[in-house]
Order: structure tokens, then sequence, then C-alpha cells
């Protein structure tokens, strides 16, 4: 338990700490008298319904003053399924691992309250919350109490936000096919077949197809039902399907939600609402994998990103995922 001791002490310690603009030999931080705690918040980019916010909870007495008994978590509004606080204490190993050990019972969650029990000796422990983000939470903003207890009865508790939820919906990895689930549905953040597209025809924005031609770089494209056949070559649009679908291309924004890769770049409700269609065309070609499409629906109820997740050209397909906010 030493190494759990020592980086809760540490993130605790470092909360106290006073920088002076002297130079003082250094000392170990010393840490006060009684219950001690502190909160971060881990997760980055916009919080959006159904992802999880989490935080890294630390609280620690020192040994000849108490033990730990309990960690408790309020939220202002009642997490989705999925929501929990870990009964694992994690602290970072020389190799830069987390490691975690268990140093409570599982945690319990009544209505929007989840709490951990300690069942082992522990002075000092950072447990890991997770709130899974409900659809009750949409467009509103979210608090958290944390709040920690140990055996000589003191009680400390900190407040994190308000935290902004976003509006937007996602979807992750649609699948479009070439003369298959070619046609693309905003609203319904969907692919669909031939057939059932003809059923469905104002609900298709866009039509996904994959051309090798001699006299132009076609490729891989995504096309608004409406525009010139000649970006719908020897393509069969059912009828009823005409939006005139507006599309602006983004080649360098790899939005961490869908992309789910290493880069720290997050679409946001502002984005979604602020791009101008003005001069936007209703056709996209040519499209690569990890390129993006900013998208407005023919009714301009939609404002969408879709970002490519990946291409095949032998089997004619791409892999998309979709960030949308409704506008009216």
């Amino acid at each position: 338990m030493k190494s759990i001791y020592f980086n809760s002490i540490l993130i605790l310690c470092m909360a106290f700490m006073i920088m002076s603009c002297e130079e003082e030999e250094y000392a170990i931080p010393q840490v006060p008298s009684g219950l001690q705690n502190d909160c971060i918040k881990h997760s980055l980019g916009p919080n959006v319904v159904g992802l999880n916010m989490e935080f890294a909870y630390a609280m620690a007495i020192k040994p000849e003053e108490g033990k730990l008994t309990s960690a408790t978590v309020e939220a202002s509004i009642e997490g989705a399924d999925g929501t929990f606080l870990s009964n694992k204490s994690y602290h970072t190993d020389g190799s830069g691992q987390d490691i975690g050990i268990e140093v409570g019972d599982s945690s319990r969650t009544n209505g929007n309250t989840t709490v951990v029990n300690f069942n082992r000796d522990t002075s000092a422990a950072t447990l890991r919350y997770y709130y899974t983000i409900p659809e009750e939470a949409r467009g509103k903003s979210v608090t958290f109490t944390f709040s920690a207890t140990s055996s000589n009865n003191e009680t400390i508790s900190q407040v994190m936000g308000p935290y902004d939820i976003a509006e937007m919906d996602f979807e992750l990895d649609l699948i479009a096919q070439d003369s298959g689930t070619a046609y693309i549905s905003i609203s319904d953040m969907q692919v669909y077949t031939f057939e059932e597209a003809q059923a469905n025809p104002d609900k298709i924005d866009l039509i996904y197809l994959y051309r090798s031609l001699d006299d132009i770089s076609f490729g891989h494209a995504l096309v608004s039902p409406s525009a010139d056949s000649k970006y719908l070559p020897d393509v069969l649009v059912p009828a009823g399907v005409n939006n005139h679908t507006r599309m602006v291309k983004a080649w360098n924004i790899r939005d961490r939600h869908l992309a789910r890769l290493q880069y720290g770049e997050y679409v946001d409700d502002r984005d979604l609402l602020e791009i101008d269609f003005e001069e936007a065309a209703d056709y996209a070609i040519n499209m690569r994998e990890e390129a993006g499409l900013w998208v407005e629906t023919a009714d301009n109820s939609y404002k969408a990103f879709i970002f490519i997740n990946s291409t095949d050209s032998g089997s004619k397909e791409m892999t998309l995922s979709i960030k949308r906010i409704k506008v009216n």
C-alpha cells in the first residue's frame, strides 16, 4: 500500500503547495492534519450523451489519525447505466503504467449517489469515477459532489462543475456499400438499402459510391441525391429520393470521439452550428481515410460532421462515423 499512499499524498500535497519566487532548498511538502481530498477531471472534449466523464478522486489522512471508511459521489443528474466508482486505488509505477489495487467493496449506486465502502486498512487512495451521460442531461449542465469519510468521523467534500452537456448525437462505424447499403440518412444516422431508401425517400441525404474512372480521380464519394448525374454515374436513385444536401470537405479534423485515434481534436456543438454552407457543393468525390465532411440537410433540420474511418476500394466500402445536431 506504500505506493498508493505516496501517489495519493503527492496529489493532495500539490494542491496545498505555495510557490515562492525566492530560491529555497527543496523539501517534501508536509501533509496537513485531518482528512484531505482533491479531484481531477480526466476526460477531455465535449461531454456527449452516451459517453463517460472520468474523474480521479484522491483522499488521505495521516495513518496515526485514522483510516478511510467510504467515498461517495453525488451527481446533480442521475447517471445512465454504466455509472460507477471504482473500488481500486490507482497509482503509476516506474514504467508509467496505471496499477490498481482493490481497497473497497464494489460500488453501489442508488439514484444519483454512488458509494464505495473501504474494506482494507487504507489511509490514502485515488479512486476513479465514471459517469455515463444520460439522455436526461442533454443540453443541461451537471455537477458532482465528491466526499470521503474517515474512521475518526471526519467528512470532507469537493464540488466539481458545473459541466455543460452537449446537444449533439453521434453514431459510430456505419458501413456504406456501393450498390448495397449506399443510402445514408443524417436524421436517422443509418445507412439503407435501395428498397429501404425507396420506402423512406425523405430521409435519404447522401448516396455512397465508388468509381475508378480514367479521366477523373473519383474514387470514394458521398453525393447528394439531387446532384448532377455525372456525379452519380450508373447509380440507380430510388423514386422520390431527391434531397439537395450541402457539404464541405474537411481534411484535417480527426475528431477523437469518432476516430478513436491519438489526436486531441474534438468537434463540439458550436463547430457544427457555425459552419457556413453558403457556397457548399452537393457532392464530395475522391474522399480518403481520416478525411471529414461537414453536412447540412436539405430541410435545414440537421448539421453534421462525418468522419471517414476507413475505405476499401476492393469491396467498394466506406466505414464512417457521424456527429450531428438538430437545428430546427
